[in-house]
């Protein structure tokens, strides 16, 4: 399961995608996560996903 508070959330993901995942669509499939779903409720802290650095960085 993943965190419901935003900003835990934007922790949890940028350290599964530094440490364990090469993209965004590696880890939402391995952890079952609506992709549209987790970028626009990060979208919704002022984050967006960047693929060169595959992190989500602030817009």
């Amino acid at each position: 399961m993943l965190p419901q508070d935003p900003y835990i959330l934007l922790s949890f993901i940028n350290t599964k995608l530094r440490d364990e995942y090469a993209s965004l669509s590696a880890l939402c499939g391995a952890l079952d996560a609506d992709q549209r779903e987790l970028t626009e409720k990060l979208a919704g802290t002022g984050y967006a996903y960047d693929p060169a650095a595959n992190q989500f960085k602030p817009v």
